[in-house]
């Protein structure tokens, strides 16, 4: 198997991101069978190597090419002005950064030099600032790889995964945009994302939308009319899925063991549970894509920018993540 080339991403030079790069850096420097590329600024490598306390010697590079067999080179790009970046505050500048970092790494992995990457904390304000007209860092991703198939994001945290029907959308119009068709295509995303992540055998559960699953029809009928249906058909497709159940108590099944996943009907029907459970630890896929891309499920933690203090559990998880699905999908 050809040694891996992965990406990894400093995030909004205004957050957390920055030292949690370094530190991680720090450890996967004693690592021989990886090629890192850093991408980002050396100004704000170094702002996070003196947050986190470490010191590092990392080469500069102009490509991939650069980069030696197993070793970390910084590709010095995109380039922010040392005295724009506010720590612990949204800004044009840092979105700037963040979404120019984004685009240099998708463009690498769309041309063939990335086999994925990890992306530190990003700030959605700092990125709409900084001039990203999309929803979210998923739409922007898949616009930039040319990618016009079925794209979602999943949360893991401890073993435990979710996808959701619907995502960055008020409440107000989640039932709406329910449909036997996404609900297939957020059941089968969660599975072939669960194989490259190296479960073998997934087992799904699909929660319900309602109180009680609808109580047979008294609080709702999204579950009879749209989400029973689309569980039939894909069990008759052949897919491990059960449901609906109701998601005040799926979430205590999936914990017992009973599944690996749950396809869940909004965004914060699962993240609550999934936060809950391993927040420190929680990661973010954005399934679907061509190439894998994974980053911690927590934010940019204005509030403790800087302190050197944030834990970089949570995005060593992302990254071992990304390693996984970069590796499975290399010796496929």
């Amino acid at each position: 198997m050809p040694t891996p080339t992965l990406g990894l991403l400093l995030g909004d030079p205004s957050g957390i991101g920055p030292e949690l790069c370094a530190k991680l850096v720090a450890e996967e420097m004693m690592v021989s069978n990886r090629r890192i590329m850093v991408i980002g600024d050396r100004i704000v490598l170094e702002k996070g190597c003196a947050t986190a306390g470490v010191n590092l010697d990392i080469k500069t590079i102009d490509s991939s090419k650069d980069l030696p067999e197993s070793g970390v080179g910084l590709l010095n790009h995109p380039r922010i002005a040392a005295e724009t970046i506010q720590v612990g505050t949204a800004t044009v500048a840092s979105g700037t950064f963040a979404l120019e970092s984004l685009r240099t790494a998708l463009d690498l992995a769309r041309t063939g030099s990335l086999d994925g990457f990890t992306f530190a904390p990003f700030n959605k304000e700092s990125l709409r600032l900084g001039g990203n007209t999309h929803e979210d860092e998923l739409r922007f991703a898949a616009e930039e790889l040319r990618f016009e198939g079925y794209c979602g994001e999943l949360n893991t945290t401890k073993g435990l995964w979710t996808s959701r029907v619907t995502s960055h959308i008020p409440l107000k119009d989640v039932s709406a945009q329910i449909t036997q068709s996404g609900i297939e295509k957020a059941v089968n995303l969660a599975h072939q994302t669960l194989l490259d992540a190296g479960v073998t055998e997934p087992r799904i559960a699909v929660a319900a939308l309602n109180p009680h699953a609808g109580d047979g029809g008294n609080f709702g009928t999204e579950e009879i009319d749209t989400i029973g249906p689309a569980v039939t058909s894909l069990q008759q497709k052949g897919f491990p899925v059960q449901g609906p159940f109701p998601a005040d108590t799926v979430f205590v099944r999936t914990t017992r063991g009973d599944f690996d996943a749950v396809v869940t009907m909004y965004h914060d029907q699962g993240q609550i549970a999934l936060k809950l459970l391993g927040f420190d630890r929680g990661v973010t896929v954005l399934g679907g894509l061509p190439i894998p891309i994974t980053t911690p499920a927590h934010g940019t933690a204005f509030d403790i920018a800087g302190k050197g203090v944030a834990s970089v559990d949570a995005l060593k998880e992302a990254w071992n993540l990304l390693t996984n699905m970069v590796t499975s999908r290399l010796v496929a």
